[in-house]
């Protein structure tokens, strides 16, 4: 080994020990003739000092050293002089005084600062340069907790008999979720393999194998349009499967593992402790206008159609007539006046005009009572009841929307963290974790206009086959969960419609036959005539979680090599084009449309 010690174990214990560092030169200063160099590996950082009174020769060299050469340090531990130490660094009560030094690789200046005070240099910059880019103790920070994320979360299901079975890269097109990545067979010409969009039937195939409980830290690949929270790509998800479990069981697993890992690996706190809340899917639309809500804060919506139902306001009265298809919400901030100005209130209204809604409508309670542009629509009765119904006090605004079910639920569900941003309700050291059930089975899809499936076309439907007799499939809800904290999905789930007769069911529904199930579902097809348990499933989006764990507002900061925002890998150029002689090989010809 050319060291002896890393940069952050050295204690007022080694004093007296001769030592050997090496590493990159993260700081060099001049105090007049003694120059001293922060020394810095993945671990931390020591101070070594070159006195030319004590080593000429190291001190001449070390005169030559800048940001980010590669040296080699021997010296002596001694302990800082006295008002000297750094109680900021782990190493801050010594340094080291040089006997000799090399230098092992020089470095060209680096295309941007790698110190986390100042500012961050541009993603399509730093991940350009990433192997630089992670020498910043955050960037590194990420990766170590990735790594110790992934033993800890290997070990623990591997403790609880789960078996940990890879599954295979190259595989059969389905429609799954998204658009496919494609590989072309060389051995076969014109046919293609598909990247996994997830390990879909070879985890449900692995039940019918006998294989009760299996889980992998499984890449999923995904030609979709990358965001904050989707990484483009590829991204990891914690899979798992098991046999003979009903959804409750499922629960029971995630949250002991979720409520391990946050103790384990995490500073932050769960909200509910271990009870986590469960919604389902309509309660969570109505009340927060997301089936991801952000449950830290209170903040819900309140239904005040049948109020408005009485209003003079026309359209108000004619919304309000259709309360099935239409919706009039409701939702309070205390204590407006300490907390905004007029200024701010048009920046709201701003805002909602970003959804297409042409106005904000509020009542704020005074003194005297409830004022707002909306009173001479209203009798004194009906402001009543919607002071009472809001539960407002001196002060407090409520403001309101009325419209398409849909559309009212989603504006209010986007206003509603909007107003939690403005008022820092957001504490990011706690985690709120919420179950949502009940999900619809089937939806209309907007391209074709057509039924089609809402998620996962696997998942149980309530009720089981018989739940196809509903003469209005958008009623049908299926045996699916999703897992939200913070605001954010972080994990989907179903129990399994291991019926063959009900699956095929199932397709026909959206119009699809029991020939198109054997072809596009063929191991399945033929898996499931011999013998399935009933069984079901659940993926953690691995990056998304720690993400939050982390506190990072793009989970592009948590992979060690991310795609950008454009799906590209700027430090390997790629995507990029082949040569002719490969295409050919693959009996493949490109044709680009002009622009």
């Amino acid at each position: 080994m050319l060291r002896t010690h890393t940069c952050d174990e050295l204690t007022d214990k080694n004093i007296g020990e001769e030592v050997t560092l090496c590493w990159w030169v993260s700081n060099r200063r001049d105090h007049g003739w003694i120059i001293f160099i922060d020394l810095r590996d993945r671990y931390g950082l020591s101070q070594v000092v070159f006195d030319p009174e004590d080593d000429t020769a190291s001190w001449e060299l070390a005169d030559s050293f800048r940001s980010e050469y590669v040296i080699k340090v021997t010296g002596k531990v001694r302990p800082r002089p006295e008002g000297q130490a750094n109680p900021n660094m782990k190493t801050g009560a010594i340094e080291i005084i040089t006997s000799a030094v090399e230098l092992l690789s020089s470095s060209k200046t680096p295309p941007f600062e790698l110190d986390d005070h100042g500012e961050l240099a541009g993603e399509d910059i730093r991940y350009k340069h990433r192997y630089i880019d992670l020498r910043r103790p955050s960037a590194l920070d990420n990766v170590v907790f990735r790594s110790k994320f992934l033993k800890y979360t290997r070990d623990w299901f591997a403790n609880r008999d789960f078996l940990d079975v890879q599954t295979p890269i190259f595989t059969a097109s389905s429609p799954e979720w998204a658009r496919d990545f494609v590989i072309p067979s060389r051995l076969n010409p014109g046919k293609f393999y598909a990247l996994p969009q997830a390990p879909q039937q070879y985890k449900q195939l692995l039940m019918v194998w006998g294989i009760d409980k299996y889980f992998q830290i499984a890449p999923c690949f995904r030609d979709e349009d990358p965001r904050a929270d989707r990484h483009s790509c590829e991204f990891y998800q914690i899979d798992c499967e098991m046999s003979f479990v009903e959804q409750e069981d499922v629960f029971a697993v995630v949250e002991n593992y979720l409520t391990d890992v946050v103790w384990e690996l995490s500073d932050k706190q769960i909200l509910e402790s271990r009870n986590f809340v469960k919604l389902t899917y309509n309660e969570s639309m109505e009340r927060y206008g997301t089936d991801k809500p952000d449950l830290r804060y209170d903040l819900h919506l309140i239904d005040v159609i049948d109020i408005f139902a009485r209003s003079t306001n026309e359209i108000f009265a004619s919304i309000a007539s259709d309360p099935e298809t239409n919706r009039i919400k409701a939702i309070k901030v205390v204590g407006w006046d300490e907390k905004f100005s007029k200024t701010q209130m048009k920046w709201f209204e701003d805002y909602v005009r970003k959804f297409w809604a042409k106005w904000l409508w509020y009542f704020q309670m005074k003194e005297d009572g409830l004022k707002g542009p909306l009173n001479k629509f209203f009798s004194e009765e009906d402001l009543n009841e919607i002071v009472e119904r809001t539960h407002l006090q001196i002060w407090d605004v409520v403001f309101f929307w009325a419209g398409e079910k849909e559309l009212v639920c989603n504006y209010m569900g986007k206003f509603r963290v909007y107003l939690a941003e403005k008022l820092g309700l957001q504490d990011t050291s706690l985690l709120s974790f919420a179950w949502i059930t009940d999900f619809p089975m089937f939806e209309i899809n907007e391209i074709t206009g057509k039924v089609d499936f809402g998620h996962n076309p696997f998942s149980m439907p309530k009720g089981w086959i018989a739940a196809f007799q509903e003469e209005d499939l958008l009623k049908v809800q299926s045996v699916q969960y999703d897992l939200a904290c913070n605001g954010y999905e972080i994990l989907s789930g179903s129990i399994r419609n291991h019926d063959l007769a009900a699956l095929v069911a199932a397709f026909e529904k959206v119009g699809r036959t029991e020939q198109e199930v054997k072809d596009k579902f063929w191991a399945m097809y033929e898996a499931f005539q011999f013998g399935v348990p009933p069984h079901g499933w659940f993926a953690i989006w691995m990056d998304r979680f720690m993400m939050i764990l982390k506190d990072e507002e793009n989970i592009r900061e948590i992979y060690a090599f991310p795609k950008s925002w454009k799906a590209q890998d700027a430090m390997m150029n790629a995507p990029t084009e082949i040569e002719d002689e490969q295409l050919a090989e693959l009996s493949i010809k490109v044709e680009l449309e002009e622009e």
